[in-house]
């Protein structure tokens, strides 16, 4: 961990690590990297862009300072010596997770507020940063902490560090000159750095995120959430139904969350398969599509850390064969979970594992792919199969979890889902399907109460990406 302690010092001196001049990259692709064009499917289906951006800036004022009881996500939280300190909430779960803090984020250099970006940086670093070298996780972000501090678990999770990364790279690109904790350069390359270079370490818990913080021992009792309720009536209804065959449930894998059982963790990319893990350590031996991020990855490899270039350009080339390979050829949907050879994974009923609430995101991921490089001519045929099966389902109506061949799992119609699948229009053949899902995004109001959390930030981060407002660092000047 030595490697690990001198980018810390670096970072907390306000000392930059040095960058290598960007190299020149013949496979830049002919998508909005190389032409700096990004399309707006809102004006291609006859609404103006001032009124896109009216329904965007709407969005962003209800989820980050609208009524805190029924709309807001967004909370400040006094401030330290770095400054104000805020977090973004699960509402359902009643906790700040680094998926929701680095969306928080990238929405945030997006439309180029920097009070409530720096805001997010600085609470995700006061309490998610894991600082205790007791802890193998040490360097990382725990991914849920209640939102007064306190630890909800003790390790990672990958797309929340992915997000952080990309974010941070936007930020020192919009916000050159900063120092210390504002050095947004230095700070994402510590994250890609550990992400792929992160010790493999074994330790005995309970764990801590600081030196001086108590014991955690993960406590299931704290979680409540709607889709956690489902996901439990489904297991018992399915208990029940095997016990009326004369069979039993396996039981539960069982993750080191007792204070008496060793925990490993390393890093969170595996070097094999070029792929990113579920998790780090061994229990990650796996991956998840929607943690497939190939148009960052192609920005990791032109500015993060030179010595990773490699790895990021082929990681990118990877995920592009995941999507193909892990989809349905059919519906367009893809599994929550995949073995690293893309087969598939099986739950503990021995079905395979479903279209569920990480695969929302996973249509987005490779159409803003194919927006941004447009190197790989496949992700036209998946984002059409998708949007024509959940039209087929009702656009209205179509549910939130799936078997992959397309039997409903759920009842419930999500907004989060519509949002993210109506980036798949990015890369669908132009037609009636892609004009269709633009059409009922538009007229979706912008998700509140209990389910506004993670509806609300596909909702917004969707409305960027649709309307061509997503950008790789050309704001305004139209430069990389």
């Amino acid at each position: 961990m030595k490697l690990c302690a001198l980018f810390f010092a670096l970072v907390s001196t306000g000392i930059a690590i040095a960058q290598a001049p960007a190299p020149s990259f013949p496979g830049d692709g002919t998508g909005a990297y190389a032409t700096h064009h990004y399309r707006d499917l809102f004006a291609e289906a006859g609404h103006a862009p001032a009124d896109t951006q009216a329904k965007i800036d709407r969005a962003f004022q209800q989820l980050f300072h609208g009524d805190a009881l029924t709309e807001r996500v967004y909370f400040e939280a006094g401030s330290n010596a770095n400054g104000p300190l805020a977090y973004m909430t699960d509402w359902a779960n009643n906790d700040a997770r680094t998926e929701g803090m680095s969306y928080g984020m990238m929405i945030a250099v997006q439309l180029g507020h920097k009070r409530e970006f720096d805001a997010l940086w600085n609470w995700s670093n006061t309490f998610m940063l894991i600082t205790d070298p007791k802890n193998p996780n040490n360097g990382y972000f725990a991914w849920s902490m209640a939102t007064d501090g306190t630890p909800r678990s003790t390790g990672p999770a990958p797309d929340g560090e992915e997000y952080y990364a990309m974010a941070l790279l936007f930020a020192a690109r919009r916000w050159p000159g900063g120092h210390g904790l504002y050095d947004y350069q230095a700070q994402a390359n510590r994250i890609l750095h550990l992400m792929r270079h992160h010790a493999v370490e074994t330790a005995t818990g309970p764990f801590r995120i600081h030196p001086d913080d108590p014991p955690f021992t993960f406590d299931p009792a704290k979680l409540t959430s709607p889709n956690i309720t489902e996901r439990k009536q489904a297991e018992t209804n399915l208990a029940l139904e095997l016990k009326g065959e004369g069979k039993t449930l396996p039981p539960a894998p069982q993750w080191p969350r007792h204070p008496d059982r060793p925990e490993t963790s390393g890093p969170m990319l595996d070097e094999a398969h070029t792929m990113v893990k579920f998790v780090p350590g061994p229990y990650g031996n796996f991956t998840d599509a929607s943690y497939h991020l190939p148009a960052f990855y192609e920005l990791f490899a032109r500015w993060g850390p030179p010595e990773d270039r490699d790895f990021w350009l082929h990681a990118a080339d990877v995920s592009r064969e995941l999507f193909v390979r892990v989809t349905n050829p059919t519906t367009g949907l893809a599994p929550d979970r995949s073995n690293f050879d893309f087969s598939q994974m099986m739950e503990r009923d021995g079905k395979p594992v479903p279209f569920s609430y990480d695969s929302w995101r996973t249509a987005s991921n490779w159409s803003v792919d194919a927006s941004w490089w447009h190197k790989d001519q496949r992700q036209t045929t998946l984002s059409d199969h998708i949007q024509a099966f959940l039209i087929g389902q009702g656009i209205s109506t179509f549910v939130d979890r799936y078997t992959l061949d397309g039997k409903p799992l759920a009842v419930r119609h999500s907004t989060g889902m519509l949002a993210a699948t109506t980036v798949a229009g990015l890369a669908a053949t132009p037609g009636a399907n892609e004009k269709a899902f633009i059409d009922e995004l538009w007229r979706t109001p912008i998700p509140n109460g209990d389910q506004r959390y993670f509806d609300g930030m596909l909702y917004l981060m969707s409305f960027l990406h649709a309307s061509g407002n997503f950008r790789m660092s050309d704001w305004q000047l139209g430069t990389h």
